[in-house]
């Protein structure tokens, strides 16, 4: 039976512009809750880009995100899967940051995501830049390292800035296969392009087994072809999702601090999620949305939308 505590806020009950903005107009469930041990997906922000190397700014994207997804209702548009009657979900607020530290933030953020580990609860969060990702891994993935499936036109397999050691959003996926926490053998890598310092990010994924999917391969075979790699590369066992919003063209989705030209309009954006369906995807995350860089908020509406795809597939792994 659906409990009604876990229900969105419908817009024929509450206008969706009124209200206090929560994801998806989900109920604010902190830690400190009575319901919290009953959560079994929880939507959180994290609001930070320390990492940054390039235009600052999605410190603010939870914040805008979770303006934009009080349109998100509550059936999907084609499968017409209600994830919300599915899976009990909720706020769980944000994750506090150190604004001037990364190790701190790093280590603040994955003690956030033992906390949902050990309750249970599968993390789908809204970034902050795309070394966030890498103290979810920390958290959920200390047991047994998991599979990947990353949509991005980078691949953040950098070595460090500078021959030094700060990590940055160029390399947490580099710093988690080092450190055991994802599987290189089930990872894949998809819509990556642009223009290159060096190949080390490549020379890393080929020494590691990573495979990579240029975005000129993707368009090439087609989206349903190389996501059909993607579920056997990945296979039954857990998965961690990463996307990026600088997958997107910029023509769409111009709210993002290194963006590259080529890549999928909105509805590829879309469809390669739906191509997951069946994957069993522990936790997700979408990073990178800047705030600054497109203040009208169509890339955060683009970034909530492909988030209530994610949580779609999520739901079908319970």
């Amino acid at each position: 039976m659906t409990d009604p505590f876990f229900q969105p806020t419908s817009g024929m009950d509450l206008p969706r512009f009124a209200g206090i903005a929560t994801f998806m107009r989900l109920p604010y469930v902190p830690f400190d809750h009575p319901r919290i041990g009953d959560v079994q997906i929880g939507l959180f922000g994290l609001p930070f880009d320390g990492g940054t190397s390039n235009r600052p700014g999605p410190r603010h994207g939870p914040r805008q995100m979770r303006d934009l997804s009080t349109m998100i209702r509550a059936e999907h548009p084609v499968t017409r899967l209600r994830p919300f009657e599915a899976a009990r979900c909720a706020d769980l607020g944000d994750a506090a940051p150190n604004p001037v530290e990364v190790n701190d933030t790093l280590d603040r953020f994955t003690a956030f995501a033992r906390r949902l580990k050990s309750q249970g609860i599968r993390p789908l969060a809204a970034g902050g830049d795309h070394l966030c990702t890498l103290p979810m891994l920390r958290g959920i993935a200390a047991e047994a390292p998991l599979g990947l499936v990353h949509f991005d036109s980078h691949t953040d397999l950098f070595p460090a800035y500078f021959g030094g050691k700060t990590l940055t959003h160029g390399n947490p996926f580099r710093a988690a296969v080092d450190e055991g926490l994802l599987d290189p053998k089930r990872m894949i890598q998809i819509g990556i392009r642009g223009t290159q310092y060096d190949s080390a990010d490549r020379d890393f994924a080929k020494a590691h087994g990573i495979r990579i999917v240029t975005i000129e391969e993707m368009f090439a075979r087609g989206i349903p072809d190389v996501m059909a790699e993607a579920r056997d590369i990945v296979g039954t066992r857990p998965t961690y999702m990463s996307y990026d919003i600088d997958f997107v063209d910029p023509s769409v989705a111009p709210g993002t601090g290194t963006p590259e030209w080529g890549g999928p309009n909105a509805f590829q954006a879309m469809q390669v999620v739906r191509e997951c369906a069946g994957m069993n995807i522990a936790g997700g995350d979408l990073v990178e949305v800047s705030p600054p860089v497109d203040p009208t908020g169509g890339t955060a509406w683009l970034a909530v939308s492909l988030m209530f795809e994610m949580l779609c597939v999520m739901v079908t792994a319970l």
